[in-house]
């Protein structure tokens, strides 16, 4: 793997791509390795990771900026717009934040990035001829606007008893396997929405607007289809049905939303003093932005290992994308 100080590009196709073949991160692992799944805890939940960093802004907003569920047992303007103020403040505050750090003031130049090239300008595939532009567009717009609708409408199922909620007290065991299992849900149900959306008529008419984003930057993470923001938010209404916390709520809004910003920032990690302090996009993601017909999931979950579209990285990969898309398509 490339010295995080050097910033000269690896390759003609990628500046920067870790070892390869990818390796297998997912815990849906035969036999189970108790060493493995320690590490994964570790490295997830008791370092100040995404995840942790996620849940600490999670229970300060609960405490200090979202309507409580006694005020949302009743549809209002007031509290609606609350949330939906706060959920505008956060996507602005960390994409914006992002691209501000790695796109404007460079703060790690291009090292650990992943394409070379910089995001588009006067370019008419794009709206308003910016990449940047457009993604802030559909991200603060329907983005924000459905993340907001789907989030008061399960505040106000929750309020009213029609969705089962937990206190922290009457079950700590339970919110904290449900807290570690949402991201898990999550990348099971974005695997298979993700399929859905890449047939062909969903892709041609829908998708495709996320995909333009071949060269990733922080606004493209929520930057999609009205569709595709409607068929991508439907995990949260797993809350409807499993018992939670406000606060599993509050997390998976801000995982869904703002945190794509994160995994999308089209760096691996956050450097600071030349360290690995945190851990952003990944390649795997990366190579779908590039390839399009692989690794539709992520790497929480085997699916794409499973059901063959799986990219590793190398030109054996490469080959096999490209010959299932010519299945697929009748064409390169």
């Amino acid at each position: 793997m490339k010295d995080p100080k050097d910033d000269a590009p690896m390759s003609r196709e990628w500046h920067y791509f870790p070892d390869l073949p990818l390796a297998n991160p997912s815990i849906f692992q035969w036999p189970p390795d108790p060493r493995f799944l320690l590490g994964w805890l570790r490295r997830n939940w008791l370092t100040l990771s995404e995840r942790v960093m996620i849940l600490v802004l999670a229970m300060v907003l609960w405490l200090v900026a979202y309507p409580s569920l006694e005020t949302a047992q009743t549809f209002a303007f007031g509290w609606v717009f609350q949330t939906w103020a706060v959920n505008m403040g956060m996507m602005i505050t960390i994409a914006g934040g992002l691209h501000w750090y790695f796109y404007m003031r460079r703060g790690q130049g291009k090292r650990l990035k992943f394409d070379p090239r910089e995001q588009a300008r006067n370019n008419r595939l794009w709206q308003f001829s910016n990449q940047v532009h457009d993604n802030m567009f559909w991200s603060l717009t329907s983005g924000v606007a459905q993340l907001t609708a789907f989030q008061v409408g399960v505040m106000w199922l929750m309020a009213n008893g029609y969705a089962p909620v937990i206190t922290l007290a009457e079950s700590p065991v339970w919110f904290v396997v449900w807290l570690m299992l949402l991201p898990v849900w999550s990348a099971f149900h974005f695997y298979w929405v993700h399929r859905l959306l890449h047939v062909p008529v969903l892709y041609k008419h829908v998708h495709s607007l996320h995909h333009r984003n071949v060269n990733i930057g922080p606004w493209s993470g929520l930057s999609m289809h009205p569709v595709e923001h409607l068929l991508y938010l439907t995990t949260l209404l797993v809350h409807v049905v499993v018992a939670s916390h406000p606060v599993h709520l509050i997390f998976h809004v801000i995982y869904q939303g703002p945190g794509a910003a994160m995994t999308h920032t089209g760096y691996e990690d956050l450097l600071i003093r030349d360290k690995r302090r945190l851990a952003l996009g990944t390649f795997y993601h990366q190579l779908h932005h590039r390839y399009y017909e692989c690794n539709y999931g992520n790497q929480e979950m085997p699916w794409d290992r499973w059901f063959g579209t799986f990219h590793d990285g190398t030109e054996a990969g490469r080959a096999a994308t490209k010959a299932r898309k010519r299945a697929m398509y009748g064409k390169v």
